[in-house]
């Protein structure tokens, strides 16, 4: 008599319902985690997904088709999201002592921002036309609803926003020695006085690609810049997006 292991095949049967059924719990669980990306929509800001930096050059040898050099900066301007690339002497003397951009994206992996600011000799719009001025206020971006008094503006010591060396620091990022990897820096928005005496806020989201939560590969892609930013057209200070 051939014997037949019925509790084996109820054990398989059960095993492989079992699997069926987490995996389909488990598609549905990732088909309602929310895109990183449409969490930042609010319906008034403007949203910006990884926007290419200069992801040809390096800041040492070995990394395969890229070349080691000074990133070219790139410049950012709000009404329109155009982005505006200097790699020369002919590009410099053509835009950045301009009205005609918001935000310059300089060194090490464009990482360094500036304000469009003619009286800060680092500044690229030193010299030209422009007067910007830049607040970092230790808030989500969310919670933001209004801009500064000018005397805050007038006062100001940010000048650029880059790394951030200490927890005081106006940098937007945390940049780790050992990892050489950077983290982006909760709950830190910049308020701006634009040219025009219009006001905005901005939030640095991210320098990798694809806005990951967290970086643990030292070659993920970058620099892929995803940020976001209010401007308000009717010359108040009012920056509520939520």
């Amino acid at each position: 008599m051939k014997y037949i292991n019925y509790t084996s095949q109820f054990n398989t049967k059960t095993i492989i319902i079992g699997l069926l059924l987490f995996t389909v719990a488990f598609a549905s669980c990732k088909k309602d985690d929310p895109d990183p990306n449409e969490v930042l929509q609010d319906g008034k800001s403007v949203v910006i997904n990884d926007l290419a930096g200069d992801t040809q050059a390096a800041m040492g040898s070995g990394t395969p088709g890229k070349e080691v050099r000074a990133f070219y900066t790139f410049l950012f301007r709000f009404k329109d999201q155009k982005q505006i690339w200097i790699r020369n002497a002919a590009d410099s003397a053509q835009w950045l002592k301009t009205k005609d951009w918001d935000l310059a994206f300089t060194g090490p992996y464009n990482s360094e921002v500036y304000v469009n600011d003619k009286d800060y000799q680092y500044n690229p719009g030193f010299g030209g036309v422009a007067k910007s001025a830049v607040v970092m206020l230790e808030q989500s971006y969310d919670t933001v609803n209004q801009a500064p008094s000018d005397q805050l503006f007038n006062a100001s010591e940010a000048t650029k926003i880059g790394w951030a060396s200490s927890a005081t620091s106006s940098g937007w990022f945390f940049y780790s020695l050992n990892t050489h990897i950077m983290q982006a820096i909760p709950n830190r928005t910049y308020a701006i006085r634009l040219p025009d005496g219009k006001y905005a806020k901005l939030q640095l989201i991210n320098a990798y690609k694809g806005n990951p939560p967290s970086v643990t590969d030292l070659n993920w892609p970058a620099p892929y810049y995803t940020f976001k930013y209010y401007v308000q057209q009717d010359g108040s200070k009012n920056l509520q997006t939520k």
